[in-house]
């Protein structure tokens, strides 16, 4: 059996979230298909990098298209040599199509549409609605984004399949050094699109309240690209009394943002809508304490409830932030604890699961 994949997202030198997942299945894949055909597609003229052996028997097709890639180009290449099973590792499915599988990372847009503009909340409706209907099955990161598909546009349960994303982390000799010397000065890290729907500036508020209230010594470092509603965001820190303090680095590589997260003191998550939780994983997996907002997403991967406030809880999510600090014990068993929990969630489990969906005979 022949499978298409589309990588066009795969091998960005800038990978955020989807990028991520399309990178580390694929990576994955190259294992576990060693023998298998597989024509991984590609866009002509993107910086890519592959960084992994591939299996004797994939090949890579170039796709010269600017406009609407995957409607009119990737259609295109299934006339002319259409695989038996096409994956796409995001939510969009060319026209033109053999049997399909896709993944769905979430709908932030239907439960924060005032961090997304008119334009963009209809086109991912449009793709994503479009997809589900065109795919065999859809796969969904989580029990939250598979109710959303069926409570906002009525997806058949059956046909969606979740499967968690992984969680993995550098070798430790590549951040371990790194640490040592961050560690001298200390910091609060966030790391996300900045954008309203992140709640960046809930983070704002929350190190505020640490630093008047309980006397914080440290930084707050935030990184991440600008995204909708940024201007606002860059106001607020020109605005607060400790803007000083507060170090935007934009977007960073991989080995940074492992460095940066090694070596802070917490993490902050109090993102108002996610499809699924991966930087609370990230962060246990790294053994470093994290204070997130209690939505669905988090709940399901967290492991344990006490560092999940409410995202407009600034109070209670700085009280926390305090207590981390404050009592090495029980630090240490957020730390434990969520050791623990990470272990749950890796990319092999997650490739292997997604290759047996797209296998499945009709």
């Amino acid at each position: 059996m022949k499978i298409g994949v589309d990588g066009s997202r795969a091998f960005k030198k800038e990978r955020t979230g989807v990028e991520e997942y399309a990178y580390q299945i694929i990576r994955q894949w190259a294992k576990i298909w060693k023998d298998r055909e597989i024509l991984l597609y590609l866009r002509r003229g993107q910086e890519w990098q592959i960084d992994f052996p591939l299996g004797k028997k994939w090949r890579i097709r170039f796709i010269a298209w600017d406009n609407f890639w995957t409607q009119a180009g990737l259609s295109w290449e299934m006339l002319r040599e259409a695989p038996d099973r096409f994956f796409s590792p995001s939510h969009v499915i060319p026209l033109i199509h053999p049997i399909s599988v896709m993944t769905v990372h979430g709908l932030e847009y239907e439960h924060s549409p005032e961090s997304y503009s008119r334009f963009s909340r209809g086109l991912h409706r449009f793709l994503i609605k479009n997809g589900c209907r065109w795919s065999r099955k859809i796969i969904a990161v989580s029990e939250k984004t598979k109710k959303d598909l069926i409570d906002f546009y009525q997806i058949p349960k059956e046909k969606i399949q979740v499967i968690h994303n992984g969680v993995s982390v550098p070798e430790k000799r590549e951040w371990q050094k790194r640490r040592e010397e961050i560690k001298k000065n200390r910091y609060l890290f966030f790391i996300g699109r900045m954008e309203k729907r992140k709640n960046v500036m809930g983070v704002i508020e929350v190190f505020e309240i640490l630093k008047k209230k309980y006397h914080y010594s440290g930084q707050l470092i935030l990184a991440g690209k600008p995204g909708y509603g940024y201007c606002e965001i860059k106001k607020r820190i020109k605005e607060s009394a400790y803007r000083k303090e507060i170090v935007e680095k934009g977007f960073v590589s991989e080995k940074e943002k492992w460095e940066l997260l090694a070596g802070a003191d917490a993490v902050l998550y109090p993102s108002f809508s996610e499809g699924f939780g991966l930087p609370i994983l990230e962060a246990q997996k790294m053994g470093v304490p994290i204070v997130a907002s209690d939505i669905p997403s988090s709940r399901e991967v967290a492991g344990r409830s006490d560092f999940l406030f409410a995202p407009e809880n600034s109070q209670g999510m700085a009280k926390m932030l305090n207590q981390i600090l404050t009592d090495e014990v029980f630090r240490q068993k957020m730390l434990i604890d969520g050791q623990k929990n990470a272990q749950k969630f890796s990319w092999e489990k997650c490739a292997y699961e997604t290759a047996r969906v797209i296998l499945e005979e009709e």
